[in-house]
């Protein structure tokens, strides 16, 4: 692949950085995170190593969902700053390296949004701009996605005196994707943040944003022509985008959303193997992990999996079995308040592991070796914990502990009147973690993180590799290489909490050229591949990284 088509897609080799606004930098003193606060900290993010940036929502919105309830999609909430501070922040960022994209939440609004007023009130223009339905559907209590907190997707509104469906919650009515209006809506809006500087999009509910409501509809022929729709638009006002999908889909579907000839999403998150990983930490084996790399399809050239450890919202276990995730449940989240939606974790994982060292390097490594692009969820290099007294989602958002002076240098406003309060006390408390003190100590998990994420990006082979499981013969151990461009990256993990030894033989073409250690922890001598094999003992929750260079 040529040097030119290697910068276009420059996603595959990059580090993610998600980051929640409110909860990173506050600048004014009203005990709520700013994009001026998200730009002074660029140098910060530029040195940790991040090369993408991905906002959460900005946009004004009731906050009925964390802003995932847009109202206007031509603006910035007015706590965050301005459009003005948004073009700033993506000037600075680009100066240093790092590309910006936002969250596109197109398969809903809010119910305050003006589209919906109008609709609601039978505006000619508007009225189908969202789906609406004279009866109650029979199924409008079917297919629910927040269990326990959501009764059913179909609502009536009395203005309309109709019928609305919405995916979500009551509150989140559902755009019509098959109104020609409304695809040209979304164009606009678009356009409209690419024009002010970002380089794509993290697209929310993807698998909703095609469904179709109405089945005489010919869109429902190929609903997925609305995702080519949005990547051709997009392609054609700016070259080099980047449309990352939110797609947890089972497998026979997920390779879907890429598109045959990868003409949908570029990226995909791997919800499958993130489930994978939680129960593979939890019985102490690779076996899990193994099994998900395999079952996953094959992609296009130019598409990618994210791989990430813990997102912005709870963990979810939606794909594991009953009993797996009881089995996860036990061990990560044994309480029934750390649980969330009858699926998922409202924790942060050192929350999860008791803030065992050897073990948050065991997940974070794996992350970083694993084929595709890794994600940060903001305050994960530091080892960041939860807040269990937050509510819901908000227990993983926690405002950023920069420092060990009081509102944990994130603000300072009272910690009393601080929308999400500061986490003070406790082994994951800012008087205990935070940035200021990492940096300053060589062996903190930050100056860990920062090396991780250094030799990721040394060795691209990771992320653009074609990639293979190798026997280690011990089902604790998972053991992968990666090839791209005749140069190969090699990675090995031990699952178990007792030492695992294993000997490696590499393929026949991975043995030509010099392998070296480049990354895990060593005492005295590193572990040497010798004529194609590795043998070596891992400690527990142990790893090592290889390179090898074709001709050096």
């Amino acid at each position: 692949m040529s040097l030119e088509a290697v910068s276009d897609l420059w996603w595959k080799n990059a580090v993610i950085y998600c980051v929640d606004t409110q909860a990173f930098l506050d600048t004014d003193g009203d005990g709520i995170g700013d994009l001026d606060g998200l730009t002074q900290r660029i140098d910060y993010l530029g040195g940790l190593g991040v090369t993408f940036l991905w906002l959460m929502p900005i946009y004004p919105s009731p906050e009925r969902d964390y802003g995932y309830d847009v109202a206007d999609y031509y603006d910035v909430a007015d706590k965050y700053g301005s459009l003005g501070d948004l073009v700033e922040l993506v000037r600075v960022a680009r100066e240093r390296g790092i590309r910006v994209i936002a969250d596109l939440v197109i398969n809903h609004t809010s119910i305050d949004h003006p589209w919906f007023q109008k609709a609601r009130r039978g505006h000619p223009l508007f009225r189908d701009f969202y789906v609406w339905a004279d009866e109650k559907p029979p199924n409008a209590d079917a297919g629910v996605i927040f269990p326990g907190k959501q009764e059913g997707i179909w609502s009536y509104d009395r203005a309309a005196r109709r019928w609305y469906m919405h995916r979500f919650y009551p509150h989140q009515p559902d755009l019509n994707i098959n109104n020609p209006l409304v695809r040209n809506e979304i164009h606009k809006v678009i356009g409209f943040w690419l024009e002010l500087g970002l380089s794509g999009f993290r697209i929310d509910a993807v698998p909703f944003l095609i469904e179709q409501a109405d089945p005489d509809n010919p869109a429902v022929s190929d609903p997925h022509d609305y995702l080519r729709d949005i990547r051709d638009f997009a392609g054609r006002r700016r070259g080099d985008v980047l449309l990352l999908a939110e797609a947890n889909e089972p497998l026979d579907k997920i390779s879907n959303f890429f598109g045959e000839h990868g003409n949908q999403m570029q990226m995909l998150f791997n919800f499958v193997v993130n489930q994978a990983l939680y129960l593979g930490f939890v019985r102490g084996t690779a076996e899990p992990v193994a099994e998900a790399l395999r079952s996953l399809p094959d992609t296009p050239p130019e598409s990618q999996w994210a791989n990430f450890i813990k997102n912005h919202d709870e963990a979810s276990l939606d794909k594991l079995s009953d009993a797996e995730r009881q089995e996860v449940f036990a061990a990560f989240a044994p309480k029934e308040s750390m649980r969330l939606f009858e699926r998922g974790i409202r924790r942060r994982f050192p929350s999860m592991v008791d803030g065992d060292r050897r073990r948050m390097e065991l997940a974070y490594s794996l992350m970083f070796s694993l084929p595709g692009t890794p994600v940060l969820f903001y305050g994960e290099e530091i080892g960041l914990g939860d807040d269990q007294r937050l509510t819901d989602r908000e227990a993983v958002r926690l405002p950023m502990q920069w420092s060990s002076e009081p509102g944990a240098g994130f603000t300072t406003a009272d910690e009393s009147r601080v929308p999400r309060r500061p986490l003070r006390d406790g082994p994951f408390g800012y008087l205990r973690v935070n940035t200021e003190a990492q940096r300053h100590d060589r062996g903190s998990f930050l100056n860990w993180m920062e090396r991780a994420i250094r030799t990721r990006k040394e060795w691209p082979e990771l992320g653009w590799g074609e990639w293979r499981i190798l026997g280690a013969r011990n089902p604790a151990v998972l053991a992968h290489v990666a090839t791209w461009d005749g140069s190969s990256a090699l990675a090995v993990h031990n699952f178990a909490d007792e030492p695992a030894r294993v000997t490696i033989r590499l393929p026949e073409d991975t043995r030509e050229g010099r392998w070296q250690h480049i990354f895990g922890p060593t005492d005295g001598d590193a572990p040497a591949i010798e004529k194609g094999r590795l043998s070596l003992e891992l400690e527990p929750y142990g790893y090592h990284w290889f390179g090898r260079r074709e001709g050096v």
